[in-house]
């Protein structure tokens, strides 16, 4: 296809989806970090409660993602967006009542839906919006607005907590506010009927959401033990480590986030669960901080193209009219791998050792691997592939 011939990335709509998506996002997570001492002070709740609070949209986020996926392919991707919005914000202002923490429960749980509902639709929109060539890369800057959305959402509820409660729940409600104005002025795309329905075992997202959730355990494992690992070896600093992790898995993607467009999905895909497992290595046997970072850097850039490129795998073998079920299906196995791999590896390192941890978050990595590339072959009896598919499977 000729450079006149290509078509042209929309991007006032994309500014619409994705800026709705980070202001979602904002809203939603500046009470994470308020949560905590609002619980303690206002309820004299105790660590069970409070995580149970804070935690419980992960739930409903994880049950409700292929339903909101299925009924954006009935209804429409801006509907549903828009709709997810719209509860967030609701979400936020029921924070202004004097609730009782059985009715908090209830209430993020509804946040729960209305992020499944956001991320979901989005993400299946802005597949639908990208030109064939960019799908993989503008996956993959979506899912840096949601990362950043987060990022903004916790420095400014902590912020906010230093004027009032009241400050943060009123950003609570008015980003969502902000996101359904952003999204509403998308105009609505066309859509092709649905056919079917979803579940998180939907054929499309099966293989590729399980090679996440293998990687998401070695996210896990990072996240949650660098800090003491690096403690208990005498380094320290392992916050640095973490830093050093969130920039380069950003910058992967602004870099060459164009890969599985280019390559192909699978192959990024392996290679970058392979590069997260040298990572996950690197920062077991760390001697000091210096090779400890660059471990960090080794997983961010891995890991950074894993997720886009899986999820480009989906959109490839799913039905157009079934893209939205078969993306709520695929991010179902995001929050179904943390679930399992969070006390998997808080089992792991208090029975073994804190660099067990990362053997296991590394062993998983290269089980990944493999399976993305087992999955380069089409299945018995599937058409023979086009485009990159076609390429990546002669090369298998």
């Amino acid at each position: 296809m000729t450079a006149a011939a290509t078509p042209a990335v929309p991007r006032l709509a994309l500014v619409g989806v994705f800026g709705g998506l980070f202001a979602g996002y904002l809203g939603l997570t500046a009470v994470i970090p308020v949560l905590p001492g609002f619980l303690r002070a206002q309820h004299g709740a105790g660590d069970l409660v409070i995580g149970v609070v804070v935690t419980v949209t992960a739930v409903t986020a994880l049950l409700t993602r292929p339903v909101a996926g299925a009924l954006a392919d009935r209804h429409g991707h801006r509907t549903v967006m828009l709709a997810g919005a719209v509860v967030l914000a609701a979400g936020g202002l029921l924070y202004f009542l004097p609730l009782a923490v059985p009715v908090l429960v209830a209430v993020r749980l509804l946040l729960g839906v209305g992020e499944a509902a956001l991320f979901t639709a989005g993400a299946a929109w802005t597949v639908a919006l990208a030109p064939h060539h960019r799908r993989g890369q503008l996956i993959g800057l979506y899912g840096m607005s949601m990362w950043g959305g987060i990022s903004a959402g916790t420095f400014l509820g902590a912020a906010l907590q230093q004027i009032s409660y009241a400050a943060v729940w009123a950003l609570a409600a008015a980003a969502p506010l902000l996101a359904a104005a952003l999204i509403a002025m998308v105009p609505a795309p066309t859509r092709a009927p649905a056919k079917g329905g979803g579940g998180l075992l939907l054929r499309p997202a099966l293989l590729p959401g399980t090679a996440l959730a293998l990687g998401a355990a070695g996210y896990a494992g990072l996240a949650a033990f660098v800090v003491l690992h690096l403690d208990a070896r005498g380094i320290g600093s392992g916050v640095v480590v973490l830093s050093c992790f969130s920039a380069v898995y950003a910058l992967t993607r602004l870099v060459i986030g164009h890969l599985p467009d280019k390559l192909g999905p699978r192959r990024v895909a392996a290679w970058s669960a392979a590069g997260e497992a040298v990572g996950l290595v690197i920062i077991a046997f760390a001697p000091n901080l210096p090779v400890a970072v660059l471990g960090g850097v080794v997983t961010g850039a891995g890991f950074s193209l894993l997720h886009p490129s899986m999820a480009l795998v989906v959109m490839n073998r799913a039905e157009p009219a079934r893209q939205g079920a078969a993306i709520g299906a695929y991010t179902s196995f995001w929050d179904l791998g943390l679930a399992v791999s969070g006390p998997v590896t808080g089992l792991v390192a208090a029975s073994l050792s804190y660099p067990s941890v990362f053997g296991v978050g590394a062993a998983c990595a290269v089980a990944a691997a493999v399976l993305s590339l087992w999955i380069t072959r089409p299945a018995a009896g599937r058409p023979a592939a086009s485009g990159i598919e076609a390429t990546e499977a002669r090369a298998a």
